[in-house]
């Protein structure tokens, strides 16, 4: 038995060979924390002009950008992402559909 280190970038044909020579465990805390941090960067790229002061933006001069800086929206977002790429990474570990 085996513990995949080092598999960030692996393909995924890679990892299912891993997994058919004796590989039990793969860890895949730098693709989730990369995940993670996409997702924050996806959201200040497309929200950006709303991001730059707590009032104004391409909307009208006097409009609020709460609902766009709340650190909550930004996190869910990274969330998201980091939520689907746990799902990938149980697909390709062949992680689904085991316990019943």
């Amino acid at each position: 038995k085996f513990v995949f280190h080092g598999g960030t970038g692996s393909s995924v044909e890679d990892i299912q060979y891993a997994i058919g020579a004796g590989v039990i465990k793969m860890n895949i805390d730098t693709d989730t924390q990369w995940a993670f941090w996409d997702g924050v960067r996806a959201y200040e790229a497309k929200y950006r002009d709303y991001l730059q002061g707590q009032i104004g933006n391409p909307e009208g001069p006097e409009k609020p950008n709460k609902k766009y800086y709340d650190p909550r929206m930004m996190l869910r977002a990274g969330e998201e992402t980091m939520a689907a790429r746990l799902c990938k990474a149980a697909e390709d570990l062949k992680c689904t559909n085991v316990l019943n």
